[in-house]
């Protein structure tokens, strides 16, 4: 009888003590679980993908290609699961649009990359060369157009040398950028010190609601650029046609897997960190409801199956994008502002809105 009562308490006293988290274990979780973790993860396939440049200009193969090919999708996504993390080290040194420019609606990087490519601009072959230039020729998108884009193939012969020495400049400014994300995570009174140990000296954190209001306005605001700038500008909308062209990555079919990154990212810093289980009682509900909503945009991306291009033409995968438009305002609506109210928060406004 005695076993059977403790048994019940213990039951009993399981959701209490899940609620039990507070602030100051929430951003010590969220940087020390998933953040530094996370730049790892970026680093090492930076070094990766660079190692895989390296080997495909010494050696040119289909193997090598194919090799790196895989080397920037692993790369690509990586960064996709930290890419909503603009505090810190990923906003110093203009490294967030250096690793990956975009939006790019007229086209401006895209323009300039074939511009180094046609001219064979030599300054762009070397890294510190390469640093000088625009940001949009500089980073995963114009890595992209060199192993996917017009005349890819190229880079099997010996006519295509110059791209190559082009691409693996990229690939090494990359590993560089992500080498430099990382440190500045673990850097001494950096970034993570000052989230994890807010103090009224801080520029940045003076107290753990401001560190917990940064971490729920990235997620906010990271749910918001997911939309408006990675899935609203290709997906047909209104009396506007799809324009699949307007996807990031549509040239190597990586346009759902870095949305399904980016989801990965801010998901993993919500559970991860238990930020949503920081709450009173009142609001014990909000963990669950957010973590359906996750589920629920991963089920939706796993229902887009074609290439981009053919998936706004098909019925059953364009709703399924338009759904997942849906979930993202979901999301945003239940982190930015129930979550965001019900652990006294505000959140600010959104870069991408102007104000």
């Amino acid at each position: 009888m005695r076993l059977v009562l403790i048994v019940l308490m213990l039951f009993c006293a399981g959701p209490a003590l899940a609620q039990a988290i507070t602030p100051a274990q929430v951003l010590a979780a969220a940087v020390n679980q998933v953040i530094r973790p996370s730049v790892a993860a970026f680093k090492n396939r930076a070094n990766g993908l660079e190692s895989a440049m390296g080997g495909l200009c010494a050696a040119p193969s289909d193997r090598a290609l194919g090799i790196a090919r895989q080397q920037f999708g692993l790369t690509a996504q990586a960064y996709g699961r930290i890419e909503f993390l603009r505090i810190g080290p990923l906003m110093e040194d203009n490294r967030a649009d250096r690793l990956l420019f975009w939006p790019d609606r007229r086209g401006i990087g895209l323009k300039q990359v074939q511009a180094i490519l046609a001219e064979e601009d030599a300054s762009a072959t070397e890294v510190m060369g390469l640093r000088e230039k625009s940001v949009a020729v500089q980073g995963l998108g114009a890595l992209e157009f060199v192993l996917f884009g017009t005349d890819a193939e190229g880079l099997l012969g010996a006519g295509g040398a110059f791209r190559c020495r082009y691409g693996q400049a990229i690939a090494a400014n990359i590993s560089s950028i992500a080498d430099q994300v990382a440190m500045g995570w673990y850097r001494y009174d950096g970034v993570a010190s000052h989230l994890t140990r807010p103090v009224p000296e801080n520029a940045d954190y003076r107290s753990e609601t401001e560190a917990l209001e940064a971490l729920v306005g990235l997620l906010s605001h990271g749910l918001e650029g997911l939309r408006d700038t990675r899935i609203n500008p290709f997906i047909a909308q209104g009396d506007a046609a799809s324009n699949p062209k307007q996807a990031l990555f549509w040239r190597s079919g990586l346009t759902m897997a870095m949305i399904a990154a980016n989801i990965e990212g801010m998901e993993a810093l919500v559970a991860g960190s238990g930020l949503a289980r920081a709450v009173g009682a009142e609001h014990g509900g909000l963990d669950n409801s957010i973590a359906f909503e996750f589920r629920n945009a991963h089920r939706a991306i796993g229902l887009v199956t074609l290439p981009v291009e053919q998936a706004v033409a098909d019925e059953k995968q364009a709703l399924a994008l338009d759904y997942l438009v849906i979930v993202t305002q979901s999301l945003q609506g239940l982190i930015g502002e129930q979550l965001s109210g019900a652990l006294g928060l505000s959140v600010g406004f959104s870069s991408l809105d102007g104000d």
